[in-house]
């Protein structure tokens, strides 16, 4: 609560462009924690590492507006590419895949809520992050309740089918919510919604399976209990790009 409340008091009062430094600054706190994925990893190569981010970072962000789509929907293929390398782990994953998958992963999750803040707003951004806060809280209780069978043993054993299905229920009702709260059709955000959610599994497994080829537990300890940064933003960076395409995609056609 002591972190929520002054993230909130950022995003909600204070210039937009205030909100897009706030997430830039926790994406490259997360491309640190990505660095130690890489073996070998000393300081100096993380450092350029988070620099290599930030030029991505850059080149997104000046692209302008027609630069958007292009990057999210690379994104989407990417996701797409992981969710295939997730289901043949633990095949070896390359130091090409660790490098690029940063890339592929950070950028555009970055672009897409630095967009969606920028142009629609704190609400939008807000209700994105209570959609994969409902993903993972429905995911969490309804695992430790009905959990039986693992949904990726050999990624995330924790995880299981029942999880990922009671976190989906939870998502069903944030976007009826939603789309009360926003004069949508109950209809669209619901599709809309359950297929972010779907999306940030794949992201959650995705960065479960960087993890444990590093041999590692958790991606950093920025938050004592409950890992670093990467394991707080890995659902949030696979949803964002499709949450803002589908978004886009229905302002186009009002």
């Amino acid at each position: 609560m002591l972190v929520i409340v002054p993230l909130a008091a950022i995003i909600f009062f204070t210039p937009r462009i205030y909100g897009v430094l706030l997430l830039s600054f926790m994406v490259l706190a997360g491309a640190w924690e990505w660095g130690g994925f890489f073996p070998k990893m000393n300081k100096p190569l993380r450092v350029a590492y988070v620099a290599l981010i930030g030029i991505g970072m850059l080149i997104a962000w000046f692209g302008g507006g027609t630069a958007v789509m292009p990057v999210l929907w690379v994104a989407m293929v990417w996701w797409l590419f992981a969710f295939a390398w997730v289901l043949r782990f633990p095949t070896p994953v390359p130091v090409l895949l660790v490098l690029f998958g940063g890339l592929f992963v950070l950028v555009p999750g970055w672009l897409a809520l630095a967009r969606l803040h920028m142009q629609l707003g704190p609400q939008w951004l807000t209700f994105f992050f209570f959609v994969i806060a409902a993903a993972d809280t429905g995911a969490y209780f309804s695992g430790k309740a009905f959990g039986r069978t693992r949904l990726a043993p050999k990624v995330s054993p924790g995880k299981t089918w029942e999880g990922a299905l009671g976190g989906l229920v939870f998502v069903l009702l944030i976007a009826v919510a939603g789309a009360y709260w926003f004069g949508w059709s109950p209809i669209f955000m619901i599709s809309l919604c359950l297929a972010v959610a779907l999306a940030s599994v794949i992201g959650d497994l995705t960065i479960s399976m960087f993890k444990r080829h590093a041999h590692l537990k958790d991606s950093g300890s920025l938050f004592p209990g409950h890992g670093g940064v990467l394991d707080r933003i890995d659902s949030m960076s696979a949803g964002a790009p499709l949450f803002v395409i589908g978004l886009g995609w229905a302002r186009s056609m009002a």
